[in-house]
């Protein structure tokens, strides 16, 4: 696939229904656009099964509910309608992405309790998020935003007005060279990237930010099931910036990211080690197992 995303071939699932991708649109008085009020899924299809797709069907609702407003499709539905898309359009190895928001409506202030809630399923094929960083190592910068509070933003939910602060960084990381930004806490505590959970090793061992106030990512969930099962001691904490300095190995995990070894994080430099390298090719053959 090529072109700009709203001009190409192909179709999209809207609404309960097929419908041509040019003509997939919204009303400039979407209340999503407006108040953010949406929430969305990235998931990848491997040899044509949807990687953990129940479990992002599950999320997604549960998301929309810590959002107050509820998907009028359940989760098997919403499974249906991505396997249909994915159908029409011919692909088995594929980009994912459920999107569910408040519509136009008869409301147009912050309330928006008599708008309709709206659901579409697109999709693309989609390589390496971070290009040949799987390879090399990606090049993190250190963002100057941090994740916020969980008492001020539903931290749980893949909520879209979450992710304003991450474009941010990610476009001011990309001004310096760099593939992403490592993201910290509001207490300063080291969190997450821009769209990805983040790993580190020492001694064998490996550490991970506790995600007490960032989302618990499904890759991250994985990784952390396939390393306890290959007897690797992990450690899920609160970890401190000054920490990095004594780190030998970092990755990251997420759907788009997969598992991407990390080179560089600001200063500090990391080898693409043999256990980043056996996580990675273990992650690979698991999703297409």
């Amino acid at each position: 696939m090529a072109g700009a995303y709203d001009d190409r071939d192909g179709k999209i699932w809207m609404d309960g229904k097929l419908v041509e991708w040019r003509d997939a649109k919204v009303h400039i008085l979407t209340h999503a656009l407006h108040y953010a009020s949406s929430v969305f899924e990235g998931e990848r299809c491997y040899d044509g099964k949807i990687f953990k797709g129940v479990e992002h069907s599950i999320r997604l609702r549960k998301s929309a509910e810590l959002l107050d407003f509820e998907i009028p499709y359940s989760v098997e539905e919403i499974e249906a309608a991505k396997y249909a898309m994915l159908a029409a359009n011919g692909w088995t190895n594929a980009y994912v992405r459920a999107i569910a928001w408040r519509g136009a409506g008869d409301d147009m202030g912050v309330s928006a309790r008599r708008n309709p809630v709206r659901l579409a399923i697109a999709g693309w094929e989609w390589g390496n998020y971070y290009g040949d960083a799987k390879m090399k190592g990606a090049k993190l910068d250190i963002s100057k935003w941090r994740r916020p509070d969980p008492k001020t933003i539903p931290s749980a939910a893949k909520a879209a007005g979450l992710y304003m602060i991450c474009t941010m960084s990610k476009h001011a990381a990309e001004a310096k060279g760099c593939s992403d930004a490592l993201m910290m806490d509001y207490r300063g505590y080291v969190a997450e990237a821009t769209g990805a959970n983040v790993f580190f090793v020492k001694n064998g061992e490996v550490h991970t930010p506790l995600p007490d106030c960032f989302l618990n990512g499904l890759t991250r969930q994985t990784v952390i099931e396939m390393l306890k099962g290959k007897g690797i001691t992990v450690h899920e904490r609160h970890i401190e910036p000054v920490e990095l300095a004594g780190f030998e190995q970092c990755w990251l995990t997420g759907t788009a990211a997969e598992v991407t070894p990390v080179g560089k994080i600001g200063d500090f430099h990391f080898e693409v080690g043999a256990l980043t390298r056996d996580v990675a090719e273990s992650y690979e053959k698991l999703v297409r197992a």
